[in-house]
């Protein structure tokens, strides 16, 4: 059984904890050479934080390499393509799934650069899924049962499609609580991006800000996934309704990218992708695929009329798209 590392990465401390970590590994080599072998996977694992590698990938990569070192020799690249190819999980003894054995290959793919070794990293074609997309009522439901201070957070992160762990990174300075803004940094391979929230989320938004002056207001991603859960089972034992059990929070960006597209005028890929940060429209035509197949319903729309700028304005900042002028009469509608 291996510990997981309880310290900062590249630290004294962690380094100490790692090796330690050698009395827990059941391996077949030497001593010595298993200790050696833990040596270059710490010392990868510290060049890799100094590259500007986040703690959390680092970490994971240090598990990955120690697994594979358990069972074959890191410096024999063929071996470890092969034991990578035939792979099983620990307990169960199934084989691994693509996704996991690309994990291990990437590991180890940072490892050979870092040690002068030549390979052919090795591609498992892995079979995407279809994404979760919750109904409104049932997100909406389970923010109704958050309480107050979730209700903000878990609205913004429905509304604009930001990750946890993003909104954490948001500071007192990203946002500007008169115009109800907020700038995003991107993290997980997203770009960043700035947003202006809805009227009713921007004034729940100024509320939280008037109880939370800390440089830094948000909770972090962990902090915000309990929470989710406990108050994803209050939901359910109030309502019983099964489907809210299967919504995680990373799904809220997901439900994001759907209501941002069905509320465009035109079906416009681009601004999704704009709107959910991601750097490849593959990536984003992935979610529009599972949003068209929500497609059956009819759609129905609120129409208004405007004569005037300051009309605009207001049906504008009130969600409704221009569609067209007759008569110097503009007209906009909005779906329902």
């Amino acid at each position: 059984m291996v510990r997981p590392p309880r310290f900062e990465p590249g630290s004294s401390a962690w380094q100490a904890d790692v090796l330690d970590q050698n009395l827990y590994c059941d391996t077949g080599s030497s001593v010595l050479d298993y200790g050696r072998t833990q040596e270059t996977i710490i010392n990868t694992l510290i060049k890799l934080k100094n590259k500007g590698l986040g703690d959390k990938i680092v970490t994971s990569y240090g598990y990955d390499l120690k697994r594979i070192a358990r069972e074959c020799n890191l410096n024999n690249p063929e071996q470890v393509k092969t034991f990578i190819a035939n792979a099983q999980t620990l307990k169960t003894k199934k084989p691994l799934g693509n996704a996991t054995k690309n994990k291990y290959a990437t590991a180890y793919d940072h490892y050979c650069k870092i040690n002068g070794l030549q390979w052919e990293k090795p591609y498992y074609r892995v079979e995407e899924n279809t994404p979760l997309i919750p109904t409104q009522p049932d997100v909406q439901a389970i923010i109704d049962h958050a309480t107050k201070r979730y209700a903000v957070i878990f609205t913004i992160e429905s509304e604009i499609g930001c990750n946890p762990e993003e909104l954490h990174k948001v500071s007192q300075k990203d946002i500007n609580s008169e115009q109800g803004t907020i700038s995003i940094k991107g993290c997980k391979g997203h770009a960043s991006g700035n947003y202006k929230l809805k009227q009713h989320t921007a004034e729940m938004l100024r509320e939280y800000l008037y109880k939370h002056t800390e440089e830094y207001p948000f909770p972090n991603g962990h902090a915000q996934s309990q929470i989710w859960l406990q108050t994803r089972r209050r939901a359910y034992e109030k309502l019983h309704k099964s489907e809210l059990l299967k919504i995680e929070l990373r799904n809220l960006r997901n439900y994001s990218g759907e209501r941002f597209y069905k509320s465009l005028p035109i079906r416009d890929p681009i601004a999704v992708m704009r709107h959910l940060r991601h750097k490849k429209l593959e990536t984003t035509m992935h979610y529009i695929r599972a949003i068209v197949l929500d497609f059956d319903e009819d759609e129905q729309y609120i129409s208004r009329t405007s004569t005037t700028i300051e009309e605009d304005k207001k049906l504008i900042e009130n969600g409704f798209q221009y569609v067209t002028e007759r008569d110097g009469t503009k007209l906009y509608r909005k779906r329902k």
